[in-house]
């Protein structure tokens, strides 16, 4: 069954709101017997489990590590086999990066090579005010450049957006990573005849760049994935007749909450600034989003212990969203990042529903393995945008 088309015709404006909590990365694999969210003190959360329908959520499908993208999309209810998104596009629109019919972006990390070989993807996570700077140069390094006019655009601690602009740019390129540390530099490759010379500009500028950067520690060097040109998708108010505000603090989740219609709200930069705008703006829409990033940054970093005080953290401000009394609250994540495995994985997502219709079940604490014995079971995550809108009066019935 076509999700989206029936969408349309089932959704019904109403004024029952929903609260979507999305913990980036939550899930994980048991260190000294616990994964971090077993280990973390969170009487919050297992207090609303208690009173939730738990379950399960797959990004994609079992087996499949997702990336960002098709991971939140299928949160939202979008196909993410239907709607391939390179994450360029929402680093992009997440630092109000214009992006024409003629341009093509890609995010971009500074990171550090030895020898050709990279030695730290993400250069220490270098300060942003170091990233500023180093944009700074580099565009003014590229101000003599002819077409394809090129620029960068700091983003967050080590992140960058670059922007080629000019005719005949093709996004089917493969990514310009290696994806793991102690791997030689990678490059573009096209993915189809019309990209190739597509691919020769990327992979010029790379070299170029590192170059450029030889005398600089420790981004002395830059990786590039999610080539894209500015894709078309319904928005959150054409399919569901919703109201949605996103409230991130990341550009990339901004960028692809603005790519579906949501609005954007600034929020600073910790888990706290999140939770006061919220409160500011709680009146004004009836879908939000809200997305805490700091425990898949701890896994991929690989610090068990760092996660789960990001967990811990964010449990606090759980009475804050319960206190909103709205009519459907759910917590879960897109995605797992273990830090056993300093990366996403294909593991499943724990998930939790409240609201007056939603039945609670035998869970009483919210973990990985608890809830595996949810009333939800284990479940496709598109069908979570359904399952809300069901639980917030927003869909009609289908058929006769």
């Amino acid at each position: 069954m076509d999700w989206e088309k029936i969408s349309t015709e089932l959704s019904t404006d109403t004024p029952s709101k929903i609260i979507l909590l999305v913990m980036d990365g939550l899930g994980g694999l048991p260190h000294n017997g616990k994964t971090a969210l077993e280990a973390a003190l969170t009487p919050h959360l297992d207090n609303l489990a208690a009173k939730s329908a738990c379950g399960l959520s797959e990004p994609v499908f079992m087996g499949i590590t997702p990336g960002s993208g098709p991971a939140h999309l299928s949160l939202f209810g979008y196909d993410p086999l239907k709607h391939t998104l390179g994450r360029g596009i929402l680093e992009a629109l997440g630092l109000g990066v214009e992006v024409g019919k003629n341009d093509m972006v890609a995010r971009g990390n500074f990171a550090t090579h030895k020898e050709n070989m990279i030695t730290d993807r993400r250069a220490g996570r270098i300060p942003t005010s170091e990233n500023v700077q180093l944009c700074e140069k580099i565009n003014a390094f590229l101000e003599s450049r002819e077409e394809p006019r090129i620029k960068v655009y700091p983003g967050k601690e080590h992140r960058f957006v670059v922007k080629f602009s000019g005719e005949n740019l093709c996004d089917a390129l493969s990514d310009a990573d290696p994806q793991k540390e102690n791997k030689p530099r990678a490059y573009s490759q096209p993915l189809d005849d019309e990209a190739q010379k597509t691919a020769q500009v990327v992979n010029s500028f790379l070299d170029d760049l590192t170059d450029f950067l030889k005398d600089s520690t420790p981004a002395n060097t830059a990786l590039l994935r999610g080539f894209s040109k500015h894709p078309s998708l319904p928005s959150m108010q054409d399919l569901y007749k919703l109201r949605p505000v996103a409230l991130a603090n990341y550009p990339m989740y901004k960028g692809l909450a603005k790519l579906i219609g949501m609005a954007i709200v600034d929020a600073g930069p910790e888990i706290e600034d999140l939770f006061d705008a919220l409160d500011d703006i709680y009146s004004d829409y009836n879908f939000f989003y809200i997305h805490v990033k700091k425990p898949d940054a701890a896994g991929e970093d690989g610090n068990y212990d760092a996660k789960k005080a990001a967990i811990e953290e964010t449990d606090t401000y759980i009475p804050r969203l319960m206190g909103k009394n709205s009519d459907v609250l759910v917590v879960t994540s897109d995605h797992s990042t273990p830090s056993s495995l300093k990366s996403h994985s294909w593991h499943p997502n724990p998930f939790m529903l409240h609201g007056p219709t939603a039945m609670p079940d035998a869970v009483a604490r919210f973990s990985e393995r608890t809830c595996s014995q949810g009333y939800l079971g284990r479940f496709q995550a598109i069908y979570a945008m359904p399952l809300m809108l069901a639980h917030a009066g927003k869909l009609k019935k289908y058929g006769a």
